[in-house]
């Protein structure tokens, strides 16, 4: 996805000479062909994500519109107060993009998963927060956004999967994407679980459950008014993330159902504790903390029959 975002972000620079872009000492692989066509509009600076903000916040100040690129969890966490009282408070059009969210590095350890990005970033007024699930929307997504005035979170895989089945690179801002329809039970995923959503769905299908599934791609502004009607026609939901349970789109749904009047049962599948395993890839990761495909079929098929 991170390949098809830069390489899309290199057209748009070619068609706006504000677009820049700075990195953490990283990128390597990624970023070189807008360096090569570029040199002047990018920027290596070294470990110092804080610097990084703070440049661009002054960048953008100047008229730019600067992307800064590096791993989720560094581009979030370490830089969070620069983000804060920077664009946020500035209410400037820096692009933060966050890379390998979850557990996609998870053959590094806990430094480098990004587990809470979501809910931070959510929780600063005027910061759109946007996680695409595949290279696809991820595309559409930067084209749709680029030029609005608000500074942006984008959590954007590192890895080049394929499509999400009838996603069809579909984006729209504050709102959700609806990709099979279901009966009872509907999933709702963020980012590159949203495929797994989907095989979920599959598999609940021989079970005879017929679960709809649905995109979360727009965190903030979240999508309310779609989220509203959802939570009167499902009688359960359930969120999947590669995010803590906590600030996520599980804390998402869970807000909407305290403000709506229905009663729609949800369950929040995602980390609910410290990472118990050290290190792992991703799907194994994911199977050791029970927000699988397996899981996810596991906690529908219990509801279905405690239901009946």
């Amino acid at each position: 996805m991170r390949g098809a975002f830069v390489e899309e972000l290199t057209r748009l620079a070619a068609y706006d000479k504000r677009v820049v872009v700075l990195t953490g000492d990283l990128g390597y692989t990624v970023l070189e062909k807008f360096h090569d066509l570029f040199p002047s509009r990018f920027y290596n600076v070294g470990v110092a994500e804080q610097n990084m903000v703070g440049v661009a916040t002054g960048l953008a100040e100047a008229g730019y519109i600067p992307f800064v690129y590096s791993i989720a969890t560094f581009a979030s966490l370490r830089a969070y107060e620069f983000i804060r009282n920077g664009p946020v408070w500035h209410h400037l059009p820096v692009r933060i993009v966050g890379t390998g969210g979850g557990f996609e590095y998870g053959k590094e350890g806990l430094s480098h998963y990004a587990l809470e990005d979501i809910g931070m970033m959510r929780m600063q007024p005027h910061l759109m927060v946007l996680s695409p699930a595949d290279w696809q929307q991820a595309q559409t997504m930067l084209w749709k956004t680029w030029h609005l005035p608000q500074p942006i979170y984008y959590r954007v895989s590192k890895y080049e999967t394929e499509p999400v089945p009838n996603l069809n690179g579909e984006f729209e801002v504050g709102r959700l994407q609806l990709i099979r329809e279901g009966e009872k039970v509907l999933v709702l995923a963020m980012g590159d679980l949203a495929r797994q959503a989907w095989y979920g769905a599959m598999k609940l299908k021989r079970e005879n459950i017929a679960a709809g599934v649905g995109v979360v791609a727009s965190v903030s502004p979240p999508p309310t008014k779609q989220l509203r009607e959802l939570v009167k026609q499902f009688r359960l939901i359930v969120t999947l993330e590669a995010h803590y349970t906590t600030g996520g789109i599980g804390s998402l749904v869970a807000e909407t159902i305290a403000e709506t009047p229905a009663r729609c049962r949800l369950i929040r599948l995602g980390l609910t504790r410290l990472p118990r395993i050290a290190i792992g890839n991703e799907e194994y990761m994911w199977h050791k903390h029970n927000f699988g495909v397996n899981d996810l079929v596991e906690v529908v098929t219990r509801w279905a029959k405690d239901a009946d």
